[in-house]
């Protein structure tokens, strides 16, 4: 008899545990839970990550490496594409004009305009930082780029 045909003769899928039905059902009394104890009661399940009160996998292991999440400086992006979108030209724009045209979140964060897209008018941009494409671009239509100190 081969492996595959088995479940013809077992049966293709394996009956549900009733339990607490009785001695002749093996599951009866304590219902397979054991005797005492918190994983008997009812409605207790442990987390995922707990060995049974032994120290952690996570605190056995040494710390290592350098993390640059608390020291990395991060920058809302915007796009020549976008400001050629929203703005007319001539225009002069700062971060605050960028938060009241939806394009940055937060007066307080720190943004880069990046030179992705086309840009036809004179505008004059203030930001934190431009990438090489955009200061290009905008310089090419006549415009200036200025970095906030």
């Amino acid at each position: 008899m081969l492996n595959d045909e088995i479940t013809a003769i077992a049966g293709k899928y394996k009956k549900r545990k009733r339990v607490g039905r009785g001695k002749g059902s093996g599951h009866g009394k304590t219902c397979g839970r054991g005797h005492k104890g918190q994983n008997s009661r009812p409605g207790t399940t442990a987390r995922a990550t707990y060995e049974g009160g032994q120290m952690p996998l996570f605190r056995r292991l040494p710390k290592r490496g350098f993390n640059n999440y608390n020291f990395a400086r991060r920058f809302e992006i915007v796009n020549i594409s976008q400001l050629e979108k929203i703005f007319d030209d001539g225009s002069a724009i700062d971060v605050q004009g960028l938060v009241a045209a939806g394009l940055v979140d937060n007066a307080a964060s720190k943004v880069k305009v990046l030179g992705d897209g086309e840009l036809t008018k004179k505008l004059s941009v203030t930001a934190h930082k431009f990438s090489k494409s955009a200061e290009q671009k905008i310089a090419g239509c006549g415009g200036s780029a200025k970095v906030v100190a």
